[in-house]
């Protein structure tokens, strides 16, 4: 039995799904990873999400000229933002 070390749930470029479970990334599991890296610095985590969100919407773009990303903010920022 070939056992394989587990896959992270990190950003697979330019199509910005998780390279894990396939979904948009930031998945579920990646937010939760993020939060837990960052849970002493939320300004450094909504500046360091704000930088992939740029990236990820450029290579979207580029990617789908016709169909532009729509929900950038909510799906990369807003979740990551302190409750109060």
């Amino acid at each position: 039995m070939v056992v394989r070390p587990p896959v992270p749930h990190v950003a697979m470029r330019p199509l910005w799904r998780c390279r894990n479970c396939g979904r948009e990334w930031p998945c579920q599991p990646a937010k939760l990873a993020l939060l837990t890296e960052y849970r002493r610095d939320r300004t450094g985590l909504l500046v360091y999400l704000g930088t992939l969100m740029h990236e990820a919407t450029n290579q979207l773009t580029q990617l789908h000229p016709e169909h532009p990303p729509a929900r950038m903010t909510e799906r990369f920022l807003s979740w990551a933002r302190a409750r109060r």
